[in-house]
């Protein structure tokens, strides 16, 4: 049933699960069941009545309800994991007793209507006989996964059980008895999107069951739990998505698609309606576009057809849709749009409507079925197969080769490649924002990598690796010449006078002391970027939450909020006219072993936004040092011994994976591991156990810390103890060598880690 690239796909991404302890073991899963039956089996509903079965099945309050476990339980005797059907009211399972006035109320959430206990009762009679009836259709269903067994048991469940199958409260209760037969996906816009995921057309007929043998047919397959399938599909692939078909010729002739690609958006024309910011998606809006349009000269029927397309791309395209850019027929560019809408009227080449893009794969083709797709904005939905074939094309395009295993899987990648996206995000939003999180976790990294390409493509519409080298210094700068992004570092001593303007000292050359007005380099950047207002300035602030933040600052701490950029003030020093400019961009790094983000000034917290950053020991793949050490399972393993003794902010206090990457890839050479780990992680843990080496020894084990003489065996470090160091860092974390990467990972081959540095 599957093809190979998904076959192997889900096999790669269901084992990483399984070694995060994501997913319940088989045993686990059997019971969990087995407790659900026990409590709501049909024959256990059957031997109710009255009150006592109308509770049982649809009291919210009462925690041993029917209700309650299918939606709120969570905890060690029936953990979430089996479907959602959060969201809405309570209206949703037909009934429930308000609990202002107890009173049972039916109806739509437009049109209540309350009812007796006696009425109430013979709701839940009638749904307990549909649910009774419902599973014993199951029951007897065969196991044949073809759609039309499917399609005859959707036949009779609307038949026999039409108010509850028709719910995914009615769905989740059926999924639960029957966890063989049927999916755990109690929506069918889910059922369908991840059965395009698995590169097939969905079934022809609808409803919730018409589809579950295509899951059962896969789970089959991968000789995998339906539950498990299900998991893997949805942490690997996220939430349904739409499809949208964006022009890329303006007025049928002009070529924006340069400006597409290198600019990371995508765009649409009619230039002259303006800024549409705010644009809410009704009637009202569109009717503003179309009158506008009108006035503009545009015949009335063009002009709804147009509006309707600019409120779509302004409105209903969502982050996490996709994008496809289209020359006519031809698909040029698949993209996921990772931000909110914004107008570029300085640099428009009139398509100054934009949605930012990440670009996935710039392969020509065209769709198997033609959509007619004569618009510029348009959802693809009209045929399936298209759908199917663009996920083909995505999977196509991310699935790394076999023989670059040791790098991370690629949803891992995507995640950390959306990163800069959420730093732009927050910039757009904020105009600030502070990366935080525990040492090692690439905070810097990301803030220097996201300023540079942001900086690149607001000036130059490309890439920063894609830029000349002149264009690069001017991004980054020269020892003569200032870029458009900046950098400095807050300590203790760090001022006003540092950031913004005051007297500094200076001798002359008759030898004597004078003090003179200077600029700090805020002001500089701020005066810099007034002088281009159509050019973005960055400045990233290091350990930010090192300095005296509202010293630091000052009076301008105001004037950062978006809606106060541009507003003057008064220096007190200079007693100069100064404002924060509107494209000014700042992005601060902030340790949190250091200091927690609940301990910085109110006032800041406010204006900034944050972006939390934890080790990620996924980045690390399935490298191992040594062929023995798989590098991510003992960084999770070492954290999770962390967490479990430090107690203290002990979250904040985890080992990031940074220090086990050089370059960006993940270090193998066992000498060059050694060092990392006697110079700074130990280092550090000693750092944070505070001298209690009992702590430290449940952390390292106790074949590298001599508790009783309170010292770390340094010895071990030493060349001709490889083995017993490899022996001492697996022994607290045994079950690591059963690891994925541990078995099927590999080592770079190894090098004289000195020779390259001497020779240099």
């Amino acid at each position: 049933m599957l093809e190979e690239i998904v076959r192997n796909h889900l096999k790669h991404q269901y084992a990483l699960l399984l070694e995060r302890g994501q997913l319940p073991t088989r045993e686990k899963l059997s019971e969990y069941y087995a407790t659900f039956r026990s409590r709501f089996a049909p024959e256990r509903l059957l031997k109710l009545e009255g009150e006592e079965l109308l509770n049982t099945i649809h009291a919210h309050g009462n925690r041993d309800s029917l209700v309650y476990w299918l939606e709120f339980k969570n905890d060690e005797e029936f953990p979430e994991g089996f479907g959602s059907i959060a969201g809405g009211s309570a209206l949703k399972f037909g009934i429930y007793r308000r609990k202002e006035t107890g009173v049972w109320t039916t109806g739509s959430p437009t049109d209540q209507k309350e009812i007796s206990v006696e009425d109430a009762i013979k709701i839940a009679r009638s749904h307990r006989d549909q649910l009774v009836a419902g599973e014993k259709l199951l029951e007897s269903l065969s196991n044949d996964p073809s759609d039309d067994n499917y399609a005859n048991l959707q036949a009779g469940m609307d038949s026999v059980a039409p108010d509850v199958s028709n719910s995914a409260w009615g769905h989740k209760y059926f999924s639960l008895l029957y966890p063989d037969k049927l999916d755990d996906f109690h929506a069918e816009e889910f059922q369908r999107f991840y059965i395009r995921k698995m590169l097939q057309v969905p079934p022809e007929h609808n409803g919730r069951y018409a589809a579950a043998g295509r899951y059962v047919s896969a789970a089959t397959e991968l000789k995998i739990p339906i539950n498990h399938l299900t998991t893997t599909l949805n942490r690997s692939n996220g939430r349904p998505y739409k499809v949208w078909r964006i022009g890329t010729k303006l007025g049928g002739t002009d070529d924006i698609w340069p400006v597409m690609k290198n600019g990371g958006c995508a765009a649409i024309g009619w230039h002259t309606v303006g800024d549409l910011s705010g644009l809410a998606d009704d009637p009202e809006g569109k009717d503003k576009i179309r009158k506008q349009l009108e006035a503009e000269g545009s015949r009335a029927n063009i002009a709804s057809g147009s509006a309707n397309q600019i409120s779509s791309f302004v409105t209903r395209i969502a982050e996490g849709d996709l994008v496809l850019a289209a020359d006519g027929e031809e698909i040029i560019g698949i993209g996921k749009v990772t931000g909110p809408y914004e107008f570029k009227a300085a640099d428009s080449n009139d398509a100054p409507h934009r949605r930012p893009v990440k670009w996935l794969d710039t392969r020509t083709w065209t769709l198997p079925e033609s959509e007619g797709l004569r618009s510029t904005v348009r959802q693809i939905n009209k045929f399936p197969i298209n759908l199917v074939e663009i996920e083909r094309r995505l999977l196509d395009a991310v699935t790394e080769p076999a023989s670059q295993a040791v790098t991370a899987n690629v949803s891992i990648l995507r995640d950390l490649e959306s990163i800069p996206a959420k730093i732009q995000g927050a910039l757009e939003r904020k105009g600030q924002v502070i990366l935080y999180g525990p040492p090692g976790t690439g905070k810097t990294y990301w803030a220097s990598l996201a300023a540079r390409q942001l900086a690149a493509q607001a000036a130059f519409g490309k890439r920063f690796e894609d830029l000349d080298s002149a264009n690069q210094l001017e991004v980054t700068g020269t020892e003569s010449a200032e870029g458009i992004v900046r950098m400095c570092t807050f300590h203790p001593a760090y001022g006003y006078e540092d950031f913004i303007e005051g007297y500094r000292p200076r001798t002359n050359a008759a030898g004597q002391l004078s003090f003179d007005l200077r600029e700090g380099i805020f002001k500089k950047l701020c005066k810099d970027a007034e002088k281009e207002p159509n050019r973005f300035f960055f400045l990233l602030i290091d350990e930010i939450n090192r300095g005296d933040i509202p010293r630091i600052f000052g009076e301008l701490i105001t004037l950062l909020e978006m809606d106060k950029r541009g507003t003057r003030t008064r220096l007190p020093v200079s007693g100069v006219s100064f404002a924060v400019p509107k494209n000014i961009r700042i992005i601060g790094t902030m340790n949190t072993a250091d200091r927690s983000i609940a301990l910085l000034d109110t006032a800041l917290r406010r204006r900034f936004g944050f972006i939390e950053l934890m080790p990620d020991s996924d980045a690390l793949g399935t490298a191992k040092v040594a062929n023995s050490i798989p590098l991510g399972p003992w960084l999770a393993a070492l954290n999770g011994q962390i967490r479990n003794n430090v107690r203290r902010d002990a979250r904040n206090l985890q080992v990031g994976h940074a220090y086990l990457m050089e370059s960006g890839r993940p270090i193998t050479d066992f000498a060059r591991f050694t060092r990392v780990l006697a110079e700074d992680i130990v280092p550090l843990l000693e750092e944070y156990c505070y001298e209690n080496y009992s702590m430290l020894r449940e952390i390292l084990g106790q074949a590298l810390v001599d508790e009783e003489n309170q010292r770390i065996r340094d010895d071990l470090f030493e060349p001709d103890r490889r083995e017993d160091l490899i022996q001492a860092l697996l022994a607290p974390f045994p079950d690591i060598v059963t690891s994925i990467a541990a078995v099927t990972g590999e080592s770079e081959p190894e090098v004289d880690s000195e020779g390259p540095e001497e020779s240099a």
